[in-house]
């Protein structure tokens, strides 16, 4: 059974609105926890996809696109997914006295990492029996590398400086819960970063 033409426009509005709920939307709405039906509304669009991906038949743009390439564009997807999240709940991280506080955001970052491995392990099952990797994929691979471990060195040093000559009564914010999670964001930043240079590195090889 196949995709009906008006699936793919369903699904992009299914995402949309999940992807709004989860990033930008109130709390509540009409006393619903729009965190919940956001988590649910992404495990329909979760299987959704994961439906499409397994019942489309093998066409050219299987041969054009590499496994490598399709790895990094739902890498990029996700990380970038991820890295609006905690950008867009900063003030919410800045203000919480303790880990307790953080439930909401920690469970729906897990639930995100969940559906990014279950996508990325369900498209490992349709490449079987293809090759995953040639030496073009590594080449990408080590120069996308250099570029994110960049990244992070900058992201540290920053740190470093802004922690290091900053008065003390202007780091009354760096709380250790902050402090934490500027830490994570730098990791998510690296993987970002890696996956862009990724893609993009992909992209300008194939219109070569």
């Amino acid at each position: 059974m196949r995709w009906p033409k008006w699936g793919l426009a369903v699904l992009v509005a299914l995402a949309g609105a999940s992807f709004w709920m989860l990033l930008a939307g109130p709390e509540e709405i009409l006393g619903m926890d729009l965190g919940k039906l956001s988590v649910g509304l992404s495990v329909l669009v979760a299987w959704l996809a994961l439906y499409g991906v397994t019942a489309a038949p093998r066409g050219e743009l299987d041969d054009e696109v590499s496994p490598g390439e399709w790895r990094a564009w739902i890498g990029l997807g996700f990380t970038a997914l991820v890295a609006a999240y905690l950008l867009t709940k900063a003030d919410v991280i800045a203000a919480a006295s303790d880990h307790r506080d953080l439930g909401r955001i920690g469970r729906n970052i897990v639930l995100l990492l969940i559906a990014w491995a279950v996508v990325s392990q369900t498209l490992q099952w349709r490449w079987q029996g293809k090759v995953l990797e040639d030496e073009r994929d590594r080449d990408i691979e080590r120069k996308a590398a250099g570029w994110a471990r960049a990244a992070l060195v900058a992201v540290v040093l920053g740190l470093a400086f802004m922690f290091g000559f900053s008065p003390a009564e202007r780091l009354a914010w760096a709380t250790p819960i902050t402090i934490a999670h500027l830490l994570l964001f730098g990791l998510v930043w690296h993987s970002l970063v890696e996956y862009a240079v990724t893609v993009a590195a992909y992209w300008r090889d194939r219109r070569a």
